[in-house]
């Protein structure tokens, strides 16, 4: 593990040379990779300089304390050296975790995909609630929100909803969204107090660049039709919508956000380029990557990811079995503290997994 961090020190250093040459600057294109990769650097340096600070630190008390003959002064060393020794440990257990694969995608702006599962208008509803939660917690990090494509209900609720999100790490921190989520709670539609469950589905896609999918025109049937609201009517009549049919995995894409046609294409053609992006990557580690089907599932109530209970005012995360009892803020994008705890998780998994084959 230590030649492995002396030579991404040595790679760091050479990096900061390389970012203060004007040869180099004046190179923009070639800056900003250096810049990216300096970045993502910068994490694992810092650490393993703290590392190597600690350990200097507890062999010079170590020293001191086998040259020492004063009690009071010996007091105080076996309380540093203890000090320095769990910060060792704690700098050197951080640094396996950074040292883990990353995942190429973490880094990628993402699609999200929220469908209304079970449970009719309430589950529209719900999956309303779910959009406003994530462009919420977009907010609080800093990330554009945009709407793709979106079919609402009479009552403010989404049968489906498409939207981006861009932003450093957003694919990092919001892949673990995929999957069923549900919701108990009494409806506004219930005169009769009774408590529903209700389902709404979440894929969460890395958005491909167009050099990471190549997608042949002709391979495209692409449709153009009137735009329409809540309940089906026409709110134009110009043929602004845009549905793209990709032939080969039968893939379809709609896009009627936009009152262009263009912008439609545009945005229905980013949606398209993740989904296969995705399913790309499915084919080819299908041991590590799920595909969409895996991620939404069919929408059913009883395949959930999470919990969201309106009674109780809490949000339980089945799979690592977390519940917080702070809803009203979870929903108001609150969310990073489930978000951490499913990141720790899965570090912990890849840990173990790297400590099965050593």
């Amino acid at each position: 593990m230590f030649e492995k961090l002396e030579a991404i020190e040595e790679r760091y250093e050479e990096l900061e040379r390389q970012l203060s040459d004007p040869e180099v600057i004046a190179r923009q294109d070639e800056w900003r990779k250096l810049t990216k990769e300096h970045a993502r650097l910068t994490e694992v340096v810092t650490a393993y300089r703290d590392y190597k600070k600690a350990d200097a630190n507890l062999q010079e008390a170590k020293e001191m304390l086998a040259d020492s003959s004063d009690e009071e002064l010996n007091r105080f060393l076996k309380e540093e050296i203890n000090n320095y020794a769990e910060e060792k440990e704690r700098l050197a257990e951080r640094l396996r975790i950074l040292l883990l694969p990353r995942d190429p995608n973490d880094e990628k702006n993402v699609i999200v995909e929220i469908r209304a599962g079970t449970g009719g208008e309430e589950a529209a509803l719900f999956a309303a609630d779910l959009f406003r939660m994530y462009t919420r917690y977009a907010e609080r990090k800093g990330w554009k929100t945009e709407i793709m494509d979106a079919n609402p209900t009479d009552i403010g609720g989404f049968k489906e909803v498409i939207f981006a999100i861009e932003g450093e790490g957003a694919y990092s921190r919001l892949k673990y969204e995929s999957g069923v989520h549900r919701v108990q709670r009494v409806p506004t539609t219930e005169s009769g107090g009774r408590i529903h469950t209700s389902a709404a589905t979440v894929a969460v896609l890395p958005e491909a660049e167009e050099v990471e999918v190549e997608i042949n025109p002709q391979d495209l049937r692409i449709d153009v039709f009137c735009s329409s609201g809540p309940g089906g009517q026409s709110v134009n009549t110009t043929q602004s919508a845009v549905r793209i049919t990709h032939l080969p995995t039968g893939t379809v894409v709609t896009c009627q956000d936009e009152k262009s046609q263009l912008k439609n294409k545009e945005k229905a053609m980013r949606v398209l380029r993740a989904r296969l992006y995705e399913r790309a990557q499915a084919e080819k580690q299908a041991e590590l990557a799920q595909t969409r089907k895996s991620q939404v599932g069919s929408g059913d109530r009883s395949e959930r990811i999470r919990t969201y209970n309106f009674p109780q005012g809490r949000v339980s995360e089945h799979r690592i079995g977390l519940t917080l009892y702070k809803l009203d803020q979870f929903l108001d994008g609150d969310m990073d503290e489930i978000v951490d705890a499913l990141i720790t998780n899965a570090q912990a998994e890849q840990l173990r997994k790297v400590d099965q084959k050593t």
